[in-house]
């Protein structure tokens, strides 16, 4: 007869019952109460005031018995603390049975067991156990320790139970120095030092190699996890490593595959990138992966999304693979989207007409929203693989004669950016996408289309109706269709003023006086602003050429992608996040990241001191920030031409320090390029201004040098990284910066802007930046200023807004201007 008979339901004085039967002196009678109380506790009831009952049942031989009074003990220690106390006696006789079951038993339960009066009397058995000739009940130990360590760390180090962990690592017992590294590796974790317990070595290295091949698939995680934070002291033994690590690979566990990827994915990052090694071991990484993709759905999803990461940072590993991407029928939707986005990244002129005869068929299937994620992927594909952009804007048209309301918004969507990638190319197809007004409702189809017609307005005659239409439901629109309503009339009234003053009056009146939208209205008044005082200056601003979008704009930021890449197989790679964007706790945890990138001539060991500048790979596609996110194109800024920067104040910075917005600034800021007044223009006496006075030094004063600060980091500078601090040299103050480039492509066009500030501050000459500033570069630049300029008091006194462009943006920072408590004189 089974266990079922004990979950059916009793009668009354059930509880009485139950206690007579625990006290009975038949072991066998015994046991089936015993079994009985522990079906009550699984379905919910409380059997707490059975606990001294219970308890008594502990002193048997029989092992059957023992686990289920342990089980028991484990449910109802936190609530009976006191009575709990009575259980330790047995405990510690436990841990000396003769029987290797039991005495791991035993220490198992004591750590599970989180009471602090029971694990001052855990330690003792806790250390034999420790010592044990029995390699079961160490391993058990092992574990018990990281469980020790989660209720009272201070009592696992002061008991030097760490360096009992550490020395178990040299254990003969595979599955022992397994344990021993998962309990590292999880009091590492919980550690707020953020410091490794164990420093690794080559030979505790060559014992965890030598464990792998033994021990169970999750201990191989647990040390191909703890391989992978290890750096190899050069690429030798980093080969070495990975020729060991290289068989886990062919593992029918999906885990371990993972974490053996990982672990190469990793060391590879040190080898020369033309050796004969690094090209077999890419070779060798592809069948293992392609084999993920046959398991069942959701550990496809989680091998895609690792995958997803791998190919971003090594696309040759798969580019030979890309049918295994293609989506099956019977596939669910969340594999179907990232089979999708894999196949866009690994698109290249060798496969894209097969990728384009797949994407086509997928825009016919009915769930919508794989149909729209596949006529966005055409458009991508058209913008990556330039020699097949007719092919894919034909197959595009193609789909927009289905007439399908989703698949032509989609694709209008997509032929916006097309027109971006190639001006002047494909314009004839206007007249078709004109045909299908009527049938948009979504707001970034509808804006998307409206941007088609402000931007060819010349070439379209009834621009000024079509645009007319769209205003008569101002109001209504979502406000990126009413933002680029607004840019669209105004560019139509720059290129055909004649016929659509009114036209503009209206949408400015609807912009700046009914709408509650600051972002609108700010808008509305730059136009309005722009028109009324320099029509010509308005143009340049407004029909200024477009920067090109080019390749793709969804790459993960490099330094990120190296982090996510140390987290492949954990949770991280799945939600491409951090730990500490989404694990409490993790926001002091040490960060992981690649060692540098080796080139093909000299050793790792001479990058050690590099960041993660070091990462990037020169032949990788460079990450380029997506419309919305550039500030220039707010006002469709050519960032080809003469700077021009409208300096304002950052989120961080105090509203009280604004600029100007309809002032004279904002009339000689759009009339001078930046840098075009002569140093002439500032006089020669650069340091007797207001700043000369304030830090109260003659000529011959040398100020202190302030140590350089980060005044733009590479996340907020979308690679470049900006540091610096004020100098002062024979009366000359002078503003010495830092660039550094740390995106995957080459900086250039560098000028710079200072807004009103206290103490008149501005540069005496343009920003001369070595050009390009090419990936992984640095240079040191030393601009001179003068305190000649315009003064406006600033919040607090010594601020200094600043914005610094480039050929990809704009960036705004604060930094303060080191005065007077931090000068001191030269003696003569």
């Amino acid at each position: 007869m089974t266990d079922s008979k004990y979950f059916t339901t009793t009668k009354k004085g059930e509880i009485f019952e139950l206690k007579s039967e625990l006290n009975s002196e038949k072991k066998e009678k015994k046991r089936e109460a015993v079994k009985k109380v522990i079906a009550s506790m699984t379905v919910g009831k409380d059997v707490s005031a059975l606990f001294p009952d219970v308890v008594n049942c502990m002193q048997t031989d029989n092992l059957e018995l023992k686990k289920l009074v342990y089980l028991y003990l484990m449910n109802y220690a936190k609530s009976q603390p006191d009575m709990a106390i009575m259980a330790v006696n047995t405990f510690v006789k436990d841990c000396e049975d003769p029987n290797p079951l039991i005495r791991a038993l035993a220490v198992r339960t004591m750590g599970c067991i989180r009471v602090d009066k029971i694990t001052e009397y855990l330690c003792d058995p806790l250390r034999k156990c420790l010592k044990d000739e029995d390699p079961y009940v160490r391993k058990t130990a092992a574990v018990c320790v990281a469980k020790l360590h989660d209720i009272n760390p201070v009592l696992v180090e002061d008991q030097g139970f760490l360096d009992q962990l550490k020395d178990l690592l040299s254990d003969s017992n595979p599955m022992v120095v397994a344990n021993a590294v998962a309990a590292l590796s999880e009091i590492n974790e919980a550690s707020t030092s953020g410091q490794p317990l164990v420093e690794m070595n080559a030979q505790t290295i060559n014992k965890l190699l030598t464990a792998l091949n033994e021990c169970t698939e999750w201990g191989q995680v647990f040390i191909l996890d703890s391989l992978a934070s290890y750096n190899p002291k050069d690429e030798r033994e980093a080969q070495s490593i990975c020729e060991r690590v290289t068989p886990r690979l062919a593992h029918a566990n999906a885990a371990v595959v993972l974490s053996a990827v990982k672990v190469l994915m990793k060391f590879l990052e040190m080898m020369s990138p033309d050796s004969d090694f690094v090209g077999t071991l890419t070779k060798k990484l592809a069948p293992p992966l392609v084999t993920l993709l046959s398991s069942e759905p959701e550990v496809q999803f989680v091998a895609l999304r690792n995958i997803n990461l791998i190919v971003q940072k090594r696309p040759d590993i798969l580019k030979h693979e890309m049918k295994v991407f293609f989506v099956k029928y019977n596939d669910p939707i969340y594999v179907k989207l990232e089979k999708l986005d894999i196949m866009i990244r690994l698109a290249s002129q060798a496969n894209i007409a097969q990728v384009l005869a797949e994407l086509k068929e997928y825009a016919t299937e009915v769930d919508v929203d794989f149909v729209r994620k596949a006529v966005r992927a055409i458009g991508r594909c058209a913008i990556k693989v330039e020699p097949s952009a007719e092919r894919c804007v034909s197959t595009l048209l193609d789909l927009i004669q289905t007439k399908v309301n989703y698949v032509v918004q989609e694709a209008i969507v997509v032929i916006k950016d097309i027109f971006r990638k190639y001006p002047n190319k494909y314009e004839s197809i206007i007249s078709t996408l004109c045909e299908n007004l009527d049938t948009l409702d979504e707001p970034e189809a509808r804006a998307s289309m409206i941007w088609i017609i402000g931007e060819y307005a010349e070439r379209i005659d009834n621009a000024d109706e079509l645009l007319e239409s769209f205003l008569e439901g101002f109001h209504d629109e979502n406000t990126q269709v009413q933002l680029q309503l607004l840019t669209a009339i105004v560019k139509l009234f720059l290129k055909r003023p004649q016929d659509t003053q009114e036209l503009v009056q209206q949408v400015l009146s609807l912009a700046t006086q009914d709408s509650d939208n600051p972002d609108l209205r700010d808008r509305g008044f730059i136009y309005w602003r722009l028109l009324s005082t320099d029509p010509a200056a308005a143009k340049d601003v407004v029909l200024a050429d477009k920067p090109l979008i080019s390749e793709e704009t969804d790459l993960i930021e490099p330094t990120l992608l190296d982090e996510l890449i140390c987290h492949i197989a954990s949770l991280a790679s799945v939600y491409h996040k951090p730990p500490s964007a989404f694990v409490e706790g993790r926001g002091g945890a040490q960060r992981r990241s690649l060692p540098p990138r080796q080139n093909s001539g000299g050793s790792a060991e001479d990058s050690v001191g590099a960041g993660p500048a070091n990462l990037v790979s020169m032949d990788q596609p460079a990450v380029i920030p997506i419309q919305e996110s550039l500030i220039g194109d707010l006002l469709s800024m050519d960032i080809s031409a003469p700077p021009i920067i409208p300096v304002v104040p950052t989120a961080t910075i105090s509203s009280s320090a604004g600029l100007d917005l309809f002032g004279s600034s904002l009339d000689s800021f759009l009339n001078d390029p930046i840098g075009s007044n002569s140093s002439e223009s500032f006089g020669a006496g650069g340091s007797s201004g207001l700043l000369g006075d304030i830090f109260g030094l003659g000529t011959t004063a040398t100020m202190y040098t302030a140590p350089k600060q980060v005044w733009l980091p590479a996340a907020k500078g979308k690679g470049m990284e900006l540091s610096g601090t004020f100098s002062r040299h024979n009366g000359q103050i002078s503003m010495d910066m830092t660039f550094t480039n740390k995106a995957m492509q080459g900086i250039s066009n560098l000028a710079i802007q200072f807004n009103k500030n206290s103490f008149g501050v501005i540069p005496a000459q343009p920003l001369s930046v070595p050009a390009p500033l090419n990936p992984n570069q640095t240079v040191d630049v030393s601009l001179p200023v003068t305190t000649n300029g315009p003064v406006q008091k600033m919040d607090p006194l010594t601020n200094l807004q600043v914005a610094i462009k480039n050929n990809v943006d704009i960036f705004y920072f604060g930094c303060v201007v080191q005065i007077g408590r931090a000068s001191c004189r030269e003696r003569v």
